[in-house]
């Protein structure tokens, strides 16, 4: 399962999405276009994603930019896997 995927089953199963998740594009909106997603959701969301990929996000990391489009956080998470 490629990074894309997996961040996509976990947007999925935290934001409770349902068949939603599955039309989620590098270039879908997350942050102000999702109601699920609100400042509750994303703390889950950053504990799954930590969980997950056994990574940890820095405060300085974690903004409105990162949660944008679902493709800003997939790249986050590719980057930080790859270092």
């Amino acid at each position: 399962m490629s990074v894309e995927d997996e961040v996509r089953a976990v947007l999925g199963s935290v934001l409770q999405l349902g068949a939603r998740a599955k039309s989620l594009a590098r270039s879908s909106g997350l942050l102000g276009t999702l109601p699920e997603l609100d400042s509750m959701a994303v703390v889950g969301l950053i504990g799954e994603l930590e969980s997950q990929f056994g990574i940890q996000f820095a405060d300085d990391e974690i903004s409105a930019d990162t949660f944008q489009t679902f493709g800003s956080l997939v790249q986050l998470i590719e980057q930080k896997l790859a270092s």
